[in-house]
């Protein structure tokens, strides 16, 4: 089968034929229809991010796809069904802590290195091998719309960090980082939710009047500025913040995490999912009293649980959250290096590059 294949770090990803996957019991093999290039996909294979990916490797992080074949304990899944492949592959023997790799991407620790040995390549390939767990269904697609299906998997990432911080209907949110790339897409999904307001901050004005001509009342945003700006977000709530999501890159500082967390109200919940501090820097500091005495809950979320896809799957299903928001620019397989240059130079949210192998 023909795949992009990542030699060394820093060297141009080669398309060339690679042995197509072998199946095994507990696994699927998919005929890969569109695959999503994430925006710093460029800066992993470079070497930047320092991600943990055991070379040579098929890159790629999830896909749409149909099935091709499945393993004898497949019960529902046929050949020809379509499938949204999640990239984020966990050990079967500890159920309390898998180890977990990141298909195509990266890895976390040793465990998920070692996971890489079976399942490290990813989705920029004609096939593509994901344990059957991995393939959750997606009902009926148009071939010539499996792009825009592929933003799910964008849109998995802050799902499963508001699934974590237990958001309710008619809830406000913050989303740090809103105009990013998945920060863009936590604003919707929070909508799809039935959050009554998303605060949105940032520093690029017409990000954020994009944000108001999508969403319109229900998104209120607040342009960063450096002073004071805990006091200002919290103003433009309509009332108390119940919920703050950071998913702010890695070369963002930790003074605007700082700022959205701390607007929370008594018992509200900041849930971290960024990559701030990845890359060295300072680390984000909170006040100790002001968490104890205020019940604050904090936590950290790497990705979303697998139950997540199913009800994702279902909330785009249902037309709450409108996968039409996003614009598909797509690329042969031949073309993957001006995908790559296209993602990275994609500013805009809800633009989403993919590769059609």
């Amino acid at each position: 089968m023909k795949a992009a294949v990542l030699e060394e770090f820093g060297k141009p990803l080669s398309v060339c034929e690679v042995p197509a996957p072998e199946l095994g019991t507990g696994e699927v093999l998919v005929d890969v229809v569109a695959a999503g290039v994430l925006p710093y996909a460029a800066e992993v294979f470079r070497g930047e991010r320092n991600y943990l990916l055991t070379l040579p490797v098929v890159p790629g992080a999830g896909a749409v796809g149909r099935v091709r074949a499945t393993g004898p304990d497949a019960t529902r899944l046929e050949p020809g069904d379509w499938v949204l492949c999640d990239p984020t592959i966990r050990s079967r023997d500890d159920a309390l802590t898998p180890d977990i790799t990141l298909q195509g991407l990266s890895a976390r620790g040793d465990g998920g290195v070692f996971l890489q040995r079976r399942f490290g390549h990813g989705s920029y390939a004609e096939q593509v091998l994901v344990p059957t767990e991995n393939a959750i269904p997606l009902g009926p697609v148009e071939p010539a719309d499996a792009g825009r299906w592929a933003a799910l998997t964008v849109c998995l990432v802050p799902y499963g960090g508001l699934l974590a911080a237990d958001l309710r209907p008619g809830e406000t949110v913050l989303v740090s980082g809103a105009t990013g790339n998945f920060g863009g897409a936590a604003v919707a999904v929070a909508l799809a939710m039935g959050a009554a307001c998303v605060v949105a901050p940032g520093r690029n004005e017409t990000a954020l009047a994009d944000l108001e001509r999508r969403f319109g009342a229900r998104v209120r945003t607040v342009r960063l500025t450096g002073d004071d700006d805990t006091e200002r977000l919290r103003r433009a709530a309509p009332g108390p913040i119940d919920v703050v999501l950071d998913l702010l890159p890695p070369s963002a500082g930790t003074a605007p995490v700082r700022a959205a967390a701390m607007t929370v109200r008594e018992y509200g919940r900041v849930v971290l999912m960024g990559g701030v501090g990845m890359l060295g820097g300072d680390d984000l500091a909170l006040p100790y009293p002001w968490l104890m005495r205020n019940n604050i809950t904090l936590r950290g979320q790497w990705l979303a649980p697998r139950t997540a896809n199913a009800s994702l799957i279902a909330l785009a299903r249902a037309g709450l959250l409108d996968l039409d928001q996003f614009a598909v620019t797509e690329f042969g397989l031949a073309d993957i290096t001006a995908a790559l240059d296209h993602a990275a130079g994609t500013t805009t949210r809800f633009a989403l590059t993919v590769v059609r192998p």
